[in-house]
């Protein structure tokens, strides 16, 4: 009987140790705070266009996927000591993160802009790049990362939050946040009475998926995915989904939109 017991469980886990890939969970870190990209729904469940463009890619891979809701400075950290897989949470591809983890190819074109008080007089960056000027950033993004390199003269305020951030610019207390043009006219549109947008973008960016270093044959599966899902048409009806009033205000504009 202790045999047979033994033999079972060989072959039980030889079956295990088979199994096929497709089988495996694949786990994705976003923080969701970020609307419409990254967010929670009325039952709190991840939501948004990361969070279905994440799903497609696990059904694209036959894999589960399972959603791991962080901070965003989190994120390298948690992809570096394999507690998450993934990362689709509307990361700038840059050069310094490339030391840390790897990129897929580009899958979102945006840039960094600003949002400033309603009456202010700054109308680009160099305009707020005074003494006596302050500028809000979020911390651990590029928003943050540029102003390190380039803001001299302005005092840099280094917030926890987007929503923070926002507040500090509707109460004075700062006189511009720089972040990406979609949050800048989303966040303006919540605030009209007190901020103004100034959408041209300073500096060109592009999101994409992060990796960890090495992981090359997921790399190569993520970017069969995304070149794909976009001839499908999957970025389309993300836009037409989550993005159809901010697709046509930037058309209005005169601004390319993503994807």
């Amino acid at each position: 009987m202790n045999k047979i017991l033994i033999a079972f469980l060989l072959l039980a886990a030889l079956a295990t140790g088979c199994s096929p890939k497709s089988h495996q969970q694949l786990i994705v870190g976003m923080e969701l705070a970020y609307p419409p990209f990254e967010m929670t729904d009325e039952k709190g469940n991840p939501a948004g266009v990361s969070v279905d463009l994440a799903r497609a890619l696990g059904k694209y891979l036959g894999r589960e996927v399972e959603i791991q809701n962080m901070t965003f400075p989190g994120l390298i950290p948690s992809l570096q000591t394999h507690k998450i897989d993934l990362v689709i949470s509307s990361m700038t591809a840059t050069a310094e993160r490339a030391k840390a983890i790897a990129f897929s190819d580009p899958y979102l074109q945006t840039g960094l802009c600003l949002l400033v008080a309603k009456n202010s007089p700054i109308n680009s960056i160099a305009d707020l790049d005074q003494p006596g000027k302050s500028v809000a950033v979020k911390i651990g993004t590029t928003g943050q990362n540029f102003a390190t390199a380039h803001i001299k003269q302005a005092k840099v305020l280094v917030l926890d939050t987007e929503d923070a951030c926002v507040l500090e610019v509707v109460q004075a207390k700062a006189d511009a946040f720089i972040y990406d043009q979609m949050s800048t006219y989303q966040n303006w549109r919540r605030h009209e009475d007190a901020t103004r947008p100034i959408l041209q973008p300073f500096q060109q960016e592009s999101w994409a998926v992060g990796l960890r270093l090495g992981d090359e044959e997921l790399r190569g599966q993520v970017n069969q995915f995304l070149k794909d899902f976009k001839a499908r048409g999957g970025f389309d009806e993300l836009g037409e989904r989550y993005l159809k009033a901010q697709k046509e205000a930037f058309r209005k504009l005169g601004f390319p939109f993503y994807f």
